[in-house]
């Protein structure tokens, strides 16, 4: 009975090292990571786009996908480690949670967006006469539907853009989903809208509309062009190569963004969505380089 014990203690400890290497690094199948986001399009195309990859070609076990309902919860699941990548900052409107992170989370520093981002007051090009934000309070309308609550823009609405410009119209909070739905009818039915729009997004393909101008500069830098990065947890690179390298080589442009989104929409759900995406020869060989890497960085 004593003679076998320390060979079976051995193997014993073996295959627990050898599971312990498996787990988060995604060899043999051995990966689980988790990454935040938020409900915007291009955050849900992107993390679905990760986690499938990681799945399918790299062999994770599993990829969670949390969401927050706000901007300021993302980042502070990630601060507390809750999560391990999130990949929609747009810099540097959202420096101020990047700051409330450091030394615990890092931004990448090649934007994943290939290209320059718009974002603004909205409406559509049915609406004549309305090009400035001075013209609002006779667009038809006296809302302005918003999204999420906590993002730059809200809150620049919100405490400068209404009070310099003594708008009597109200900004509404809504989910991006919401937002979108109100759009799609109202643009159906040809009815004033003014809404948050941004680029890149499935929207500016779908709808013929034009972003506001600000003569009074309530704004400030808020609609300025952004360069959208993924901020990952301090350590991901050592804890988690291959994630790492799949999400730092992670590129696409306007066009693909908004078709990715577009597959989306049109599956039954994101994951569906993005596998059929990954059937077109030109977009499987877009994130072709992006698996590679992180298969390099599994081998070392």
């Amino acid at each position: 009975m004593l003679g076998p014990l320390p060979t079976l203690l051995k193997t014993s400890l073996l295959l627990l090292a050898v599971a312990a290497l498996g787990v988060g690094c995604g060899f043999g199948g051995g990966g689980n990571l988790t990454l935040g986001y938020l409900d915007w399009n291009e955050n849900v195309a992107n993390a679905t786009l990760t986690k499938v990859l990681l799945e399918d070609d790299l062999g994770y076990d599993s990829v969670e996908l949390k969401l927050a309902d706000r901007v300021g919860l993302v980042y502070q699941d990630l601060i507390d480690g809750e999560t391990e990548a999130f990949q929609d900052a747009w810099m540097p409107n959202h420096q101020q949670y990047v700051a409330e992170g450091e030394g615990r989370i890092e931004v990448l520093e090649a934007p994943w967006y290939v290209g320059k981002t718009r974002y603004g007051i909205a409406v559509p090009d049915y609406m004549k006469g309305v090009d400035t934000i001075s013209d609002l309070d006779h667009s038809g309308t006296e809302m302005i539907t918003g999204i999420e609550p906590g993002t730059v823009l809200m809150e620049r609405i919100a405490s400068d853009v209404i009070p310099r410009y003594h708008l009597s119209s109200n900004l509404v909070e809504a989910s991006t989903p919401a937002m979108l739905t109100e759009l799609k009818q109202s643009y159906r039915m040809q009815e004033p809208i003014v809404f948050l729009a941004w680029s890149p997004h499935w929207m500016n393909r779908e709808y013929d509309f034009h972003y506001l101008s600000d003569p009074k500069n309530a704004m400030g830098p808020v609609d300025a062009p952004q360069s959208i990065h993924t901020v990952a947890r301090k350590g991901l690179a050592d804890d988690d190569p291959a994630a790492y390298a799949l999400i730092s080589a992670m590129r696409l442009d306007a066009d693909e963004v908004a078709s990715l989104e577009i597959s989306i929409n049109n599956a039954a759900n994101p994951e569906a969505g993005v596998r059929r995406w990954l059937e077109e020869r030109k977009n499987r060989e877009v994130v072709r380089p992006w698996v590679e890497a992180a298969k390099k960085g599994q081998e070392e």
